[in-house]
């Protein structure tokens, strides 16, 4: 299975709507986000993932705040507050849901 970021957007940009579920595989799920101006999700029942596609900016998770650029991979447990902000317009990132409703527990 292969799922390129430039036909992901592509998809997305025929949709309403800033994210597009593209893969689902048991509890894997991948999208692709791309928010317009304000990033505005919530906390998420289930761990996730983020790879930065393109754009740069900053990424609040939690109470900590770190910049992110193209590659970067960031992770946020399930349940905990998180957004992008000062993203630029052509910031696009792959987001990656697994596991069970409220995470996996540390070992």
């Amino acid at each position: 299975m292969k799922i390129s970021p430039k036909i992901a957007l592509e998809k997305l940009s025929a949709q309403d709507s800033p994210f597009l579920a593209l893969f689902e595989h048991g509890s894997l799920s991948v999208e692709i986000y791309k928010p317009e101006k304000v990033d505005l999700q919530q906390p998420h029942s289930r761990d996730e993932i983020y790879v930065v596609v393109s754009g740069s900016g900053e990424f609040l998770n939690g109470d900590k705040r770190t910049s992110f650029s193209p590659g970067d991979f960031l992770f946020v447990p399930a349940g905990v507050e998180h957004r992008f902000e000062n993203f630029t317009d052509d910031f696009a990132t792959w987001v990656i849901f697994y596991g069970p409703e409220g995470g996996e527990k540390d070992s």
